[in-house]
């Protein structure tokens, strides 16, 4: 079986600091492995090292004082 990812765009997220506070906020969520965060595109992808709620995903990020405004439907 694959790595699973999840994809979603973050409001607020524009400068290195604020990928590398959503990266420390993202990682301490149980399942979340590898995260990427972008400032340019406000996208955030997680790999999954198990099942992750999008509940727990969006508590951290508002938690780390940003907004999850959509979940990405399809990847490649």
């Amino acid at each position: 079986m694959g790595i699973d990812e999840s994809e979603f765009v973050v409001n607020g997220m524009t400068c290195a600091h604020c990928e590398q506070a959503l990266r420390t906020a993202l990682s301490e969520v149980p399942g979340v492995g590898r995260v990427e965060a972008d400032a340019t595109s406000g996208r955030v992808r997680l790999q999954q090292t198990g099942p992750v709620a999008h509940a727990a995903v969006e508590s951290a990020v508002t938690e780390a004082g940003y907004s999850v405004l959509s979940w990405a439907t399809d990847r490649l």
